[in-house]
């Protein structure tokens, strides 16, 4: 894409928003840098848990996240935490084991009570209640936004949609007329709660509910999720739908840019860990070379998981299928291979005599993802039934498919239909390890077969690329921002 000035983004500003420290994000990592590309000016705002807040460059989009820790006043009519609760909580959670857990489940029918409590008198709005740390991200990134006065803001997930509407809320009432997109990642009312709390998801919801009709314009992931999105929110305009998909070249990793007054990092590959010399060598367009990493030579049959590891994703099936798979070496590229779930799969791994076949490496920036990945014979994607998972295409899976690997995958419906109608893989029963086994059996004895899908004119990597997803967005980008021509009298 090019950067006529005479085109409505010419010298339009875009800002970014995310609940994470960006790092490992790489679909706003990507969606940032193609802005940016196209000739939108570009500032991507993460929010995290960081000592100081942090600016890098990504491509000629600015990067900042900033430190969610800092002490803040609690907007009025927000009632906070007592400190002696916020004390035992902290013990509690420190402590952790069954007075933990008892502690929860004692808690279960008080935080029901409250749900029901504060909907009945709030309705939406009780998420003020029941959630009151979502404000944290509005004190936070907020005045930021103010400050950076956008034409455009592009709220990505959830959490930072009530924090973009009303940002441009602000805009309005000072005669600037700002453009809101959202970018719903995933269909919340499936989505596993990360803390075991039953406040949480009936807050999220309902704070979702209440900003939703703000958004000029929506943007999602997959087919089915934007039906779901136009099912569950009444929505006006069906979604754009942007995937998840690679970026289709490789390049070296991101050389940080200074910024006077901040910490500057460069688009950061994940936590190190120690490794022996030969993990150095690279491989195709540089990226590194994943057997070398793994010590495992040419011809050995090896497995590759690429991504975010936790129960429902499937890992252990795969550790209990290694013994049913005798010769095969499994690389798992996780973000912090010292995770403490990790370091389970790993034990698991020692039990069941494995261990010598298991190999955790840490990530690799995601612009090299593909030719690192390429080295391995079949690309895993072993994850548990749940809603969220029946219905999407993840990053995984068209990272998979540019690396030309035959894809093993568990049968959540969106991803098994894909693979059976395209022949680029085989599809297991969830969580059955024999039956994960026999797919990679038959994946290993004929993989030409397999990695025929991704070749002639029907092959489905044309679409599966960032690039062309990239186009959408920049699409949108100026159709929201064109100025619409008054009526003729």
């Amino acid at each position: 894409m090019d950067r006529d000035a005479g085109t409505p983004r010419a010298r339009r500003r875009v800002v970014m928003l995310v609940d994470n420290a960006v790092e490992g994000d790489s679909r706003v990592q990507k969606a940032a840098r193609s802005a940016a590309d196209a000739g939108w000016d570009v500032t991507l705002l993460g929010c995290a848990h960081v000592d100081a807040e942090r600016r890098w460059q990504l491509g000629d989009a600015e990067v900042r996240v900033l430190p969610l820790d800092a002490p803040r006043p609690t907007p009025s009519g927000v009632a906070g935490p007592r400190a002696g609760a916020t004390g035992l909580r902290r013990r509690l959670v420190a402590r952790g084991g069954l007075p933990l857990r008892a502690a929860r489940l004692a808690r279960r029918p008080v935080e029901h009570a409250q749900v029901r409590y504060w909907q009945a008198r709030l309705g939406d709005r009780a998420w003020r209640r029941l959630e009151p740390g979502l404000w944290g991200y509005e004190r936070l990134a907020g005045p930021v936004v103010d400050a950076l006065r956008p034409d455009l803001i592009h709220a990505h997930d959830f959490r930072m949609l009530g924090v973009a509407a009303r940002a441009v809320e602000r805009a309005r009432a000072q005669g600037r007329d700002v453009k809101l997109v959202w970018d719903a990642h995933e269909w919340l009312p499936g989505a596993r709660p990360r803390r075991d709390n039953a406040r949480w998801l009936p807050a999220h919801l309902g704070y979702v509910r209440e900003y939703v009709g703000h958004a000029d314009a929506v943007v999602t992931v997959s087919d089915t999720l934007a039906d779901l999105l136009v099912r569950d929110h009444d929505l006006p305009e069906r979604p754009t739908v942007v995937l998840n998909a690679p970026v289709a070249t490789t390049e070296p990793a991101a050389v940080p840019t200074p910024v006077a007054g901040s910490v500057v990092v460069a688009a950061p590959v994940a936590a190190a860990v120690d490794v022996p010399p030969v993990a150095a060598a690279s491989g195709a367009g540089g990226a590194p070379d994943l057997r070398a990493r793994c010590g495992v030579a040419a011809g050995t049959p090896l497995l590759v998981y690429s991504g975010a590891m936790a129960p429902q994703r499937g890992v252990d099936t795969v550790v209990e299928a290694l013994p049913r798979l005798p010769g095969v070496h499994l690389a798992l590229v996780v973000g912090d291979p010292a995770a403490g779930y990790v370091r389970r799969v790993v034990a698991r791994a020692a039990r069941h005599g494995v261990a010598d076949r298991l190999h955790v490496l840490p990530y690799v920036p995601h612009r090299q993802l593909v030719a690192f990945l390429a080295a391995a014979d079949v690309g895993l994607i072993p994850l548990h039934h749940w809603p969220n998972h029946e219905i999407a295409l993840i990053t995984k899976f068209f990272e998979y498919a540019h690396a030309r690997l035959p894809i093993v995958v568990s049968d959540v419906r969106t991803m098994a239909d894909t693979v059976r109608a395209t022949g680029q893989g085989e599809v297991f029963r969830a969580r059955d390890a024999a039956d994960l086994a026999r797919a990679v059996r038959a994946v290993l004895a004929d993989p030409r077969r397999y990695r025929a899908a991704y070749d002639g004119p029907d092959s489905p990597l044309r679409g599966w690329t960032w690039e062309a997803q990239a186009e959408r967005l920049d699409a949108l980008y100026r159709r929201l921002l064109t100025p619409t021509p008054a009526p003729t009298p």
